[in-house]
Formats: structure tokens, sequence, C-alpha cells
């Protein structure tokens, strides 16, 4: 079986991380968080020789959503995101995007639960629920590969922030603890903004667990 590869490609002024995962091999791609500029990306990917084939998306934040509909426009594709994300999704102050003074809503093809299994472009992904940065964020764990995507649930030393609407700072401890760190040490995590690490890192360094 070839391997699972992913991609980084970061954008716009909050450095926002967008992911493609794909299988060596293939030109099938999984958009993860398309950030501000889905026209690009679509163009880049294309020009890599990429199709892209769906968008996962960690959560409803406007730094990761402002993409989705140009490449939906370009690429005819589903939208995957957590159900409890939904209400954020479609509400332009809850997901903050009216703040800042360019307002959109993502309503999503598919909604996604706890635990649920995803097969696309041929790679195994596995929904893990992360309440705390927002109600309904997730992560997606690709237990093949060992890469945990955590949106902005987990960074390299630090955690999400929980004081933006649907946020908690309990419930994220408690997500990031009781989920995250139950995964192995070598699991590499990509989270939405800064460098990568690792589980085994972070349960040692990170100074907010």
């Amino acid at each position: 079986m070839s391997e699972v590869k992913i991609g980084r490609i970061t954008l716009g002024q909050y450095m926002t991380n967008c992911y493609f995962l794909y299988r060596e091999g293939s030109s099938d791609t999984i958009i993860i968080d398309p950030a501000d500029s889905g026209a690009y990306l679509y163009d880049k990917l294309k020009e890599k020789g990429f199709e892209i084939k769906a968008i996962l998306l960690t959560h409803g934040h406007f730094d990761h959503i402002f993409g989705v509909e140009d490449i939906v426009k370009k690429a005819g594709v589903k939208v995957y995101a957590a159900k409890a994300e939904e209400a954020l999704l479609s509400d332009s102050s809850l997901n903050v995007s009216a703040g800042v003074g360019r307002p959109v809503t993502v309503h999503p093809d598919v909604f996604l639960n706890d635990g649920e299994e995803l097969n696309l472009c041929d790679i195994d992904i596995k929904v893990i629920f992360t309440p705390g940065h927002t109600a309904g964020s997730c992560c997606f764990y690709i237990e093949e590969a060992g890469f945990l995507i955590a949106g902005d649930t987990l960074f390299e030393g630090s955690v999400g922030r929980t004081d933006l609407p649907t946020g908690s700072t309990r419930i994220m401890m408690d997500s990031i603890k009781d989920k995250l760190m139950a995964l192995p040490d070598d699991t590499k995590v990509y989270p939405g903004h800064g460098g990568s690490t690792t589980i085994g890192f972070e349960r040692v360094n990170n100074p907010f667990l």
C-alpha cells in the first residue's frame, strides 16, 4: 500500500495552515481548512497535478473557511464538518467573519460525529470530536500515517484560544487530555497555525498541560 502524504500551504494575515492529504502515486487529494484563498489553493494544487475530491473542516472560524466557496465552485466537491459546528458555520457573527468585514457562511454537505471513520481518496480518517476552541471543533486522525490534523485545538507549546463565541477553556482542556493525549507519543500533530509537533513532546513540554 502506498504511503499517505501531507502537504501544507500557509495563507492569509493569520498565517492559517491549509493541509492537503493524498496517497503517494495518486492525484486525488483532500483539502483540510482552505484558509482565505480557495481559488489560489485550487490553482496551485492543479498546477501540481492534484484533483481536489473533498474539503474537511476542523472548525468554522473565518480564517479556516473563507476559501471553501471558491473550491466548491471550481471542484464541485462536498464539505465535511462536525454536526456540532453547524450553528457557528451558518452564522457570520459566531464565526467572526462579520467582525472582520467579510461575512461568510458555510453549509456542509456531510455532518460528522465523534469516532466516525471516513474513507476518502483511499485514506482512512478518524473523526475525533474536540470541543472547546469552538463547540464543534474536531481533529482528523490518520492512524496509518501517524498524523493528527489538530485545527486550533492543540499547538506547538500552546493550546487554542477560547474567548470567541462557543469557546470554553474547561471543555477544551478536557478534550485535549481525554482525547488527544490518548494517542501514541509519536503521533505527528499538524495544527491550524504554527509548526508541527508530536503528542509525546506536548505531553511533556506544553505548559498548558
